[in-house]
């Protein structure tokens, strides 16, 4: 296993690959094994997509009456034209939604149709740029197939994404720990997400890329990786940024974090290359696009929220429901109607407390300080954003909105510790496979979760025998399918664990508790 690690991750162009492949199939096997309309908002995000693939960037402001949690109003939705098919998607799920007892058997066939109708979508004001991304493959295949298409169009961005956040953890002289925190930021609900097609997927996976190539930049300089680095930066910023307005904030927190923790003088480097300037123009200019796009896409819904709605009443609300947040943030499928087991929710979240306790114990006075920042950002964002939109939007928060920042917590807490490892008497590999293969499990069993709630519903036989409703190819397939490349995923973080001796700090970098390092020698810089 050694050695084929060794052959798999020799140079990044490998180690890219092989964790694309990974990502790949996790996301994949999402995106083959859920129903269509059987996650959040699907139809609306299917009917953008199908419609700017055939030049229909705006459609027509269309009110619609509409009830979200409780709360009555009139939403403005866009219409557009498209085959019979996208109006159908919206009815699609209704027999089986938020009711987790039955399977997804009752839903209609899908019939394609050449006949064209006036549909409506609430992503209508969204950003273009993702829905062109994933909807050209309807203009090739019609039917349910160009639907599965579509998904996994947005399986592959996001594993593209994904894969550049392992390459940048894998630059850290201890590169396995690093790659552990981009295990644990990528949840069953980032992956459920990333095999859908809804923006959240690749938000979530810029956000993972922001933050794993952003503190390398200015905690570990090298100026041999300066470059490759700015551009994988560069590109999870505009992806985040092209998602919705709110990718400014998340960049930006990861931005700030990183100037919070940056090493003497890694700046200074920084601001000397062209690169760096060129990367910075491009992230402006998409900024300045998304903003220019939302100012000029207004929602102009009128929602009746009660008057006992109050701001305050909102954030104390919201408050409450942290520890909801936190549970939809591992992974609550379907439309918030589909809960993982318990262990997949204990295991998780104790993991990365574990991680950002064990960073805590390592970590200097700034880096405690950006260990608990970020903790009270997961905690008070949500309460001051409800605060906010309560009065207009009513009590919407989910917790999968929160996610792009989110993940920065175990990554930050991982990158710590491998500024630490060098340190003698920490069981580090002990702790790399307890991790490593408990999240891989834990991951399995939300995904078999997820597949029992759409087969047989959560009350039918735990063994999904026999299966109402069936993805293409048989739910065992999915499931070997997914366990496989989670346990091979978990393997990856493992074998490649290693250390350089020669490279742990001495003396006053020592006592410093860090400085540079360099990556592995097993990653060359100019590979």
């Amino acid at each position: 296993m050694k050695r084929l690690a060794d052959r798999l991750a020799t140079t990044p162009r490998r180690l890219w690959a092989v964790s694309f492949a990974l990502f790949l199939a996790l996301g994949a096997s999402w995106s083959v094994a859920t129903p269509i309309g059987a996650s959040p908002d699907e139809h609306a995000h299917l009917i953008r997509a199908a419609a700017v693939a055939r030049g229909q960037i705006e459609g027509r402001e269309v009110m619609v009456p509409h009830m979200v949690a409780g709360i009555e109003g009139h939403f403005a939705e866009s219409g557009v034209t498209l085959p019979k098919l996208y109006q159908d998607l919206k009815d699609v799920n209704a027999c089986y939604v938020f009711q987790s007892e039955k399977s997804a058997d009752c839903a209609p066939t899908l019939k394609d149709s050449e006949t064209e109708v006036l549909v409506t979508t609430a992503a209508g004001r969204y950003n273009p740029a993702y829905y062109l991304a994933v909807g050209w493959p309807s203009l090739l295949v019609s039917g349910e197939g160009g639907l599965y298409l579509m998904r996994l169009m947005s399986a592959v961005i996001c594993a593209a994404l994904l894969a550049s956040a392992v390459v940048s953890a894998a630059e850290w002289r201890r590169r396995s720990l690093p790659m552990l925190g981009v295990l644990a930021s990528a949840t069953p609900m980032a992956l459920f997400m990333a095999g859908m097609v809804n923006p959240s997927g690749p938000e979530i996976a810029a956000g993972v890329l922001a933050w794993s190539a952003g503190l390398p930049i200015l905690m570990s300089p090298e100026p041999k990786l300066l470059t490759r680095r700015l551009a994988r930066l560069g590109i999870g910023a505009i992806v985040l940024i092209s998602i919705r307005p709110l990718g400014l904030i998340w960049f930006a927190g990861a931005v700030v974090f990183a100037l919070l923790l940056q090493e003497r003088g890694a700046l200074r480097e920084v601001l000397r290359r062209r690169s760096a300037w060129l990367w910075a123009t491009a992230i402006v200019a998409a900024s300045v696009a998304a903003l220019v796009w939302s100012s000029a896409h207004p929602d102009n819904s009128v929602i009746r929220t009660p008057d006992t709605l109050t701001a305050l009443t909102a954030a104390r609300k919201t408050f409450d429901n942290t520890f909801t947040y936190i549970q939809q943030m591992v992974g609550v499928f379907g439309w918030l109607d589909t809960a993982p087991p318990a262990a997949t929710i204990l295991f998780w979240a104790g993991i990365v407390v574990m991680l950002g306790l064990l960073a805590l114990c390592f970590a200097r006075p700034r880096e405690v300080l950006a260990i608990v920042g970020a903790l009270i950002g997961i905690v008070m964002i949500p309460v001051v954003a409800q605060a906010m939109q309560a009065s207009t939007l009513g009590m919407i928060w989910q917790g999968r909105y929160l996610l792009p920042f989110a993940v920065g917590l175990p990554i930050m807490a991982t990158v710590i510790c491998a500024r630490q490892s060098w340190r003698p008497g920490m069981p580090w590999r002990r702790l790399l496979v307890l991790s490593s293969f408990t999240l891989s499990v834990a991951n399995a069993a939300a995904f078999v979760w997820a597949l029992r709630r759409n087969t047989v519903g959560t009350t039918g036989p735990f063994l999904m025998r026999p299966a109402l409703w069936a993805p293409p190819g048989g739910w065992p397939l999915w499931v070997v399918v997914y366990t496989v490349a989670a346990l091979v995923l978990a393997l990856l973080v493992v074998v490649t664990d290693r250390e350089d001796p020669a490279a742990a700090p001495t003396g006053k970098r020592a006592r410093e508790a860090g400085g540079r390092h360099r990556p592995l020698a097993a990653i060359p810089a100019d590979a």
